[in-house]
């Protein structure tokens, strides 16, 4: 995608102590003296990959990357049945990121965040308003359990036989149920195979209900057993807890972010994160904006959605705070 930014290494990296058997990975990138920027990827359980740093220009700024408790290079990894999901919240990831930021001495920071990642972004930033300079979230979404019910049921809809695979991956009679928690269940099986065809169903229907581009390729990383297996395993955990927030409380507490400049990035066919939390979002927040991509549906492949990224931080790269 030409709207990037080059690929860049990080500068520095390391492993932050988080509490409860965690630690968590980190790694700055850019200009150790730019401006300060954290990235907050999606899943949850994706990890926080190498295209993420090309959002911003390396020269303006100070970007920050880790990934949460549970996945990429952060351990336990989440793969591993005996590795609890307890210590695994949304609350614990809002006080992994204050204590990354301790770690580094960051006053402020612009938060960027995507799908899952907008959630914990909004979260944060309500939290701690204070230490947000900027927040720009794309493929927005607030997990509520409407949310987590569209997704996991009401898709069916739209792809009813793919959806007909996905609900008759757990037994009979879980199917009229929470499938989330169903599929949560299966992936804490003691059986091996039950463990690994129950995160490859919810990895294929993953692929599926992100699909409305005639040019959609299936997500590589979903070729990896390992991968599919913390995924699942951490979608399924936090979903089923509609990410243990308050339904609605990022809508109705978006009055907090008041005097924080925003940008809300989504794609038009969206039917994934449908493109309503976003406009309503933006309604109640008045300092930011509403950017909808005719033709693009959900994360930040689609080339005007990545374009759109950029855009938002090279406005902010030299917004004073």
């Amino acid at each position: 995608m030409p709207s990037l930014y080059p690929e860049i290494e990080p500068y520095e990296s390391g492993t932050l102590d988080v509490g409860d058997g965690h630690l968590v990975y980190w790694e700055t990138c850019g200009n150790p003296e730019g401006k300060p920027a954290v990235v907050l990827h999606g899943g949850p359980g994706s990890g926080c990959a190498p295209g993420w740093r090309r959002y911003f220009d390396p020269e303006a700024y100070r970007i920050v990357l880790f990934d949460q408790r549970g996945c990429g290079r952060s351990t336990p990894d989440a793969a591993d049945r005996d590795a609890g999901l307890a210590a695994n919240t949304t609350h614990h990831l809002l006080a992994d990121i204050e204590s990354l930021r301790r770690r580094l001495g960051v006053d402020r920071w612009l938060v960027l965040g995507g799908s899952w990642g907008s959630t914990l972004g909004l979260a944060y930033a309500q939290a701690h308003p204070e230490r947000v300079s900027e927040i720009v979230l794309f493929s927005v979404a607030t997990t509520t359990r409407r949310e987590v019910e569209w997704i996991t049921r009401d898709m069916g809809r739209i792809f009813p036989e793919e959806w007909a695979r996905f609900r008759d991956g757990v037994p009979e009679a879980e199917r009229d149920g929470d499938l989330a928690a169903a599929y949560a269940r299966l992936l804490g099986d003691p059986d091996p195979a039950v463990r690994e065809k129950a995160a490859l169903d919810w990895c294929t229907w993953e692929d599926v209900h992100v699909a409305t581009a005639k040019d959609h390729e299936p997500d590589p990383q979903y070729g990896d057993p390992a991968f599919r297996m913390t995924f699942a395993r951490l979608v399924t955990h936090y979903w089923r807890h509609a990410a243990w927030l308050e339904e609605g409380v990022l809508l109705r507490e978006a009055g907090k972010l008041a005097g924080i400049p925003g940008v809300l990035i989504h794609g038009r066919l969206d039917v994934s994160s449908p493109p309503d939390v976003a406009w309503r979002l933006s309604r109640e927040w008045p300092d930011s904006t509403l950017v909808l991509i005719d033709g693009a549906g959900h994360g930040g492949r689609h080339s005007d959605v990545s374009e759109a990224v950029v855009a938002a931080t090279d406005r902010f790269a030299t917004r004073s705070t």
